[in-house]
């Protein structure tokens, strides 16, 4: 019903002016002519409605009319009679035909026809809306009142904002308790450095309190700032000198820390030791009220040492003679001494190793070093040394020996990839001897391995050989070398020696005006030997004591050979002096046995038998208790039963001797082994640099036959 009434009032408005025409017929007529009968109202209405329909066919017969005119050609469209009467002209031709509202335009040639646009489709609720306002705006009526705004949409702002700031805070805290951090880079651990406690202490307590210029200004607070000066005092008494380091300890020596502060420690004072004499010393140079305060310095009327430590210096200003410390400060000078060492070498394995595996690995070097690894030795420990030279030898034979360490019942193993101890320094028939005797001393040695993988099992450090032997120890002593301290070089601009390394020096130890180096920093021209760099206690004295007589303007080149020894057990001490290396041609000089001593040598090499079998059971019974991979690993006894048999022979005795070091046929180098006091006859040699016929000849200048004790020697070298 609804439909038929919507197709009524649309036929009414169409034909609306039409009955407007009946209308005023009707008023015309009467009301009982017009509206007597509906159906005449009825056929009015279907004759409007007809004619409404025709007038657009009527209109397109004009059109095709005025198109056939004026194209000149005859046209035959069809009329076709329609329902009521209409006539509906259809075109002859369909390409001419108009095409019609919603149809499909299809032009020639095309085979896509596209549709013609759509028509906008409007809401039935907004057609019926728009109907009724224009219904009652026709007829006057009252306008109705526009439609009330919509509602806000929701605001969800403030929803985002406050998931954003729970996300960022969320995220932060996990920062803060470190939940982001991955395994630590594989970066360098410097053990030498203190911890973080350590580290935040300095004294003077600040920068401010340090002299603003000092005469004498001493980089590093080691052997060879303390050399350097005392020979400033001598030729300047009333010099002011600074040193500054970062170590927080007043300047000590460095070589009992390896060797005699492991035999008699005691708990009052644990950094003394019994010199050779018998009297005991501290490994401190001067006590502390020695030094002056910093910030007293400057006004000091006599002059003085002062010693800046938990300092470093950053840059040197070479022109300007200023020195920049790492906060910023300035201190100018006059004269400048770099003194800054070496620093430990590391292995690759340890230094990418997780940070528990590294909190158990020592690089060993300082006071602090000492205290922390002797403090931390707990019963029944096992050690692993990894270096096979100087300091690996010295400390496995001083723990492996120590009263402390024994009754703590310490194992020590020294582990190295060369075929003996100090294998750069001896010839292989001395490494391999030197090896066996630190055998004796308790020492597990193994040599020629390497370590390629460590990890952390339960408590204790898992050491993977190159062999695939396995060693489980607590705790793991790195002693591969050192490397010069030069980053100095890197913002000062000073020349660093490519091949040996250090700070470029020439024989005045100079390395640029008024700045000198000295120490193990130092590569100094030998003019004897060539460019050279030394790292040794010796040396440290020797090239400070240079640099400081420079200082003052001696001018001096550097001359003197400095030496350097060695303790390993009681049955290995030597000296050397000169270029040391194994690389070189080597004659060596042994004194004989007698026959005394050849009777005392067998009943010995059948203990070391002895001993060594027993060694090697009990090493492999430690091993096998802990799991530990003994494969290919050279046993105690068997070397020790070689050794016996040589040892029958007077001629493989090395308990006392010389070694010459040869270059191009002449000596540049002397080991005496456990021979003493006859330092001052190797220099001779050295000095006369020439070539020697018989070398048995010079090695009785050295006295082998003496049977004196190394203390028997000095008391009456003293007399």
């Amino acid at each position: 019903m609804l439909s038929v009434s919507r197709v009524a009032v649309g036929n009414v408005r169409c034909v609306q002016p039409a009955l407007v025409r009946i209308r005023k017929h009707v008023l015309a007529g009467g009301f009982t002519q017009t509206f007597g009968s509906r159906r005449w109202i009825s056929v009015k209405v279907n004759q409007a409605l007809l004619a409404k329909e025709a007038e657009p066919n009527r209109r397109r017969r004009q059109t095709l009319k005025e198109r056939e005119a004026e194209s000149n050609e005859p046209c035959s469209c069809v009329e076709e009679e329609g329902p009521n009467s209409s006539t509906i002209v259809t075109p002859c031709d369909e390409s001419r035909r108009l095409p019609m509202m919603g149809e499909l335009i299809q032009f020639p040639n095309d085979p896509s026809p596209y549709p013609a646009p759509p028509r906008r489709h409007i809401p039935i609720n907004r057609f019926f809306q728009q109907t009724e306002q224009k219904a009652i705006a026709a007829t006057g009526g009252p306008t109705c009142p526009p439609p009330p705004p919509p509602p806000p949409k929701p605001s969800y702002t403030g929803y985002i904002l406050g998931a954003i700031a729970l996300t960022a805070g969320g995220l932060g805290l996990a920062y803060y308790n470190g939940l982001f951090d991955g395994p630590p880079p594989p970066t360098p651990v410097d053990d030498t450095k203190e911890d973080a406690d350590r580290k935040k202490r300095t004294y003077p307590a600040s920068s401010k309190d340090l002299p603003k210029h000092v005469p004498y200004l001493l980089v590093g607070g080691g052997t060879a700032s303390i050399a350097a000066f005392r020979a400033i005092r001598v030729h300047d008494p009333k010099a002011k000198v600074m040193m500054i380091t970062n170590e927080l300890e007043m300047p000590y020596m460095r070589p009992p820390l390896s060797k005699e502060l492991w035999f008699n420690p005691t708990e009052a004072e644990p950094l003394k030791f019994r010199q050779w004499n018998g009297s005991e010393r501290s490994i401190f140079y001067e006590p502390n009220d020695y030094y002056i305060d910093p910030s007293k310095l400057s006004d000091a009327p006599n002059g003085g040492v002062a010693v800046a430590r938990g300092y470093e210096v950053h840059r040197l200003d070479v022109v300007n003679r200023k020195a920049i410390l790492t906060d910023g400060t300035e201190i100018s000078y006059d004269k400048c001494l770099i003194a800054t060492g070496a620093r430990p070498k590391n292995l690759p394995i340890f230094e990418s190793a997780p940070r528990a595996v590294r909190e158990r690995v020592t690089l060993f070097k300082s006071v602090y070093d000492f205290e922390q690894l002797s403090s931390q030795l707990q019963d029944g420990n096992r050690v692993a040394i990894v270096g096979g030279g100087f300091l690996g030898s010295e400390l496995a034979c001083a723990l492996s020996k120590s009263e402390q360490t024994r009754k703590k019942k310490v194992e020590v193993f020294q582990l190295f990839h060369e075929g003996g101890n100090m294998a750069k320094v001896l010839p292989e028939y001395l490494s391999s001897w030197t090896t066996e005797r630190l055998r004796e001393e308790g020492v597990k040695v193994w040599p020629k391995t390497q370590v390629k993988a460590v990890e952390m099992q339960g408590s204790k450090l898992k050491l993977t050989l190159m062999d695939d032997s396995v060693l489980l120890v607590d705790r793991v002593i790195v002693a591969v070398g050192s490397e010069p301290n030069t980053d100095l070089a890197k913002t000062s601009g000073l020349e660093v020696d490519g091949k040996n390394g250090g700070f470029l020096v020439d024989a005045e130890l100079r390395a640029r005006s008024n700045v000198f180096v000295a120490g193990d920093a130092a590569c100094f021209y030998d003019t004897k030997f060539g460019r050279r760099r030394v790292e040794h206690h010796d040396h440290a004295i020797v090239s400070g004591r240079l640099a400081g007589e420079n200082m003052v303007g001696l001018n001096k080149p550097y001359t003197h050979q400095s030496m350097f020894w060695s303790d390993l057990g009681p049955r290995i001490s030597y000296e050397a002096i000169g270029l040391i290396d194994s690389s070189l041609p080597t004659v060596a000089v042994f004194a004989k046995r007698t026959a005394e001593e050849m009777s005392r040598a067998s009943a010995a090499a059948a203990a070391a038998v002895t001993a060594g079998s027993t060694d090697s059971e009990k090493l492999q019974a430690a091993n096998a208790n802990v799991n530990v991979d003994v494969k290919n690993v050279p046993a105690a006894g068997e070397p020790a039963k070689e050794q016996s048999k040589e040892q029958q022979e007077p001629e493989d005795s090395f308990d006392k001797g010389v070694i010459f070091y040869l270059r191009d046929k002449k000596v540049v180098g002397l080991v005496l082994w456990n021979v003493f006091n006859r330092m001052g006859t190797a220099r001779k040699i050295l000095d006369q640099h020439t070539e020697y016929d018989d070398l048995n000849e010079v090695a009785k200048l050295f006295n082998l036959h003496d049977r004196r004790t190394e203390s028997e020697e000095l008391e009456a070298a003293e007399q």
